[in-house]
């Protein structure tokens, strides 16, 4: 085991600490925060959304800013404010919890659009512009939204632009009976997140995220990914397909998540297994699909089973 599995590994096992028999979505984060991407976990609530968050920040060792959506909030309270100081008769910029490492976006579907789209220039480009000044966010930069479901009172529905900014959409899913076992022992309570130690600093994670997205990806494994995207744009049941971003997005987290799996190069059960956590909140469903039922993920297992899978001719860099 390389030096940078050893750390990932370890920062894994410092978040297992606090939420037990998570590993998936523990990767999966880690896969986005190295790719540059965000993450929208979307769940009911108490399955441990926000533990997950704190207890990755902490092991990372980065600034961490919790933001709660409120149907109150605005969008300065987001990205900060000029306020004008008498003293030197100037106006002076204070900045919001935006300007942080790790960004927990708690319930972000509980405020308005406007409050939401706060994030989006920071999310797309890590900069904030207040007052008509261009501010840039600092390095690693990396949101974690949650959110309950939409059809719970009291929800605003992301728009799809926002949504489109996350890299990746997934939920926690309930505990089984023997990991909520485990947690009415107490051994998963609210303590356990003072016990997880950093394994990183900042400047380590911007190495290993640079490390990650120098992972080889083929031409042809290129060319099936546009072949995955393509299919969402032309399927029966979708009236709006993936976006190009959708196409970068998944290279860079499929490049990531080979190096999170200690690879130096993608194989094509690799972007597989990601497409749906890339592909499904991209895509919108028509209305005769919605009227019979069929969810998204569906739709993206029909074209995994359809869409020819390119024969590997090895690993080597191109």
């Amino acid at each position: 085991m390389n030096d940078s599995a050893r750390k990932i590994e370890q920062i894994i096992e410092q978040v297992e600490q606090v939420i037990v028999g998570k590993r998936r979505v523990i990767e999966l984060s880690l896969t986005a925060l190295f790719a540059g991407g965000h993450v929208l976990i979307e769940d009911v609530p108490g399955v441990g959304k926000t533990m997950l968050v704190r207890a990755l920040a902490k092991s990372l060792d980065t600034a961490f800013q919790r933001i709660q959506f409120t149907p109150d909030l605005l969008p300065s309270d987001v990205t900060g404010v000029s306020v004008f100081n008498p003293d030197s008769r100037k106006f002076e910029f204070r900045p919001g919890p935006i300007m942080g490492n790790i960004i927990l976006a708690d319930e972000i579907n509980r405020t308005a659009p406007r409050t939401q789209a706060a994030l989006l220039e920071g999310m797309a480009e890590n900069s904030v512009t207040v007052d008509g000044v261009t501010y840039p966010l600092a390095e690693p930069f990396f949101v974690m939204a949650t959110q309950n479901p939409i059809e719970y009172e009291g929800t605003y529905a992301l728009p799809e632009a926002q949504l489109d900014r996350f890299l990746f959409k997934m939920t926690m899913g309930y505990p089984t009976k023997a990991e909520e076992i485990e947690l009415l022992s107490g051994e998963r309570s609210a303590d356990a997140l003072l016990g997880v130690q950093a394994v990183i600093h900042a400047d380590e994670l911007v190495a290993l995220k640079k490390a990650s997205q120098n992972v080889a990806l083929s031409d042809e494994l290129k060319d099936y990914i546009v072949d995955l995207a393509q299919a969402t744009r032309e399927h029966p049941a979708i009236s709006l397909g993936a976006s190009p971003r959708a196409t970068i997005a998944m290279m860079q987290a499929a490049k990531s998540f080979a190096f999170i799996s200690g690879r130096d190069f993608v194989t094509p059960d690799d972007i597989k297994y990601l497409a749906p956590f890339v592909f499904r909140h991209r895509l919108i469903l028509n209305a005769s699909a919605l009227y019979d039922g069929i969810q998204a993920e569906q739709v993206i297992q029909d074209i995994l089973s359809s869409t020819a899978v390119p024969i590997e001719k090895g690993a080597s860099n191109e």
